[in-house]
């Protein structure tokens, strides 16, 4: 069998020695032989391992990939292709997610709700503006707490004007629009960060260009993970061949 030093590992990967070496007592290689004099003695083994977790780490990031080789090197395969699945179920809802922005998207835009920034315009009482709703009235509509919205708002994604007599939150189309967005993507399990940047970029777009050109960009990004998991996946079939666990 061919040995290997650390620093030909390193070398694969434009990576420290100390870092091949970091990765091996963490548990994502396995514990590599010593030499008498205490040495490491490395094998393609070793070299599979890691060409596997950095691909892992690139498919579905780091803690998921720590997960993935520590789990593989207890025996515990099964718990390592769970964590795998549920990578590609998340892939699967991002996709999902981003059509059903991007239709929301087309739908705003064919009534000209994001063409271009809405100015602010002075509060006036909800019951003398038509198409406001209270915010017990919008919680009720999208089946969630008032408490949930008064979040959103915390979070920069919702900014209701107020009521001058009461006030009061109103909440007009567009605070509307933006709320039934949040709403979608929470399902699609983002976090209030992300639904932030993306109405942000909703309710502040110049034109129809600079919204597609986001989505575009989204989509490219999903992409590249998805191949980045097709990589991940030759990589982990290799080293389990190696290992003696491939069915």
């Amino acid at each position: 069998m061919i040995t290997l030093r650390p620093s030909d590992l390193a070398r694969e990967h434009g990576l420290s020695t100390q870092a091949v070496r970091n990765y091996e007592r963490d548990g994502f290689l396995p514990a590599a032989d010593r030499t008498p004099s205490g040495y490491r003695v490395y094998t393609e083994v070793h070299a599979a391992a890691l060409r596997a977790f950095l691909s892992l780490v690139a498919a579905y990031g780091h803690p998921a990939a720590r997960q993935i080789m520590r789990a593989l090197h207890e025996d515990a395969l099964d718990d390592a292709l769970l964590i795998i699945d549920r990578g590609h179920s998340r892939s699967l809802r991002d996709r999902e997610t981003l059509d059903a922005v991007r239709d929301a998207v087309d739908h705003l835009m064919a009534q000209g709700g994001a063409e271009r920034p809405t100015p602010p315009t002075p509060p006036t009482p909800p019951s003398t503006e038509h198409g406001t709703r209270t915010v017990g009235d919008l919680a009720h509509q999208l089946q969630v707490t008032p408490a949930t919205l008064r979040n959103w708002e915390n979070a920069g994604i919702l900014a209701p004007a107020r009521d001058p007599l009461t006030g009061y939150r109103v909440y007009r189309a567009a605070d509307i629009r933006d709320a039934e967005l949040a709403h979608l993507l929470r399902r699609g399990g983002y976090p209030l960060d992300h639904i932030a940047t993306v109405v942000r970029r909703i309710r502040t777009a110049g034109g129809t260009d600079t919204l597609s050109d986001a989505l575009d960009d989204w989509r490219r990004r999903l992409t590249a993970r998805s191949v980045a998991m097709l990589d991940a996946a030759a990589r982990l079939g290799e080293y389990l061949g190696l290992l003696g666990r491939a069915p």
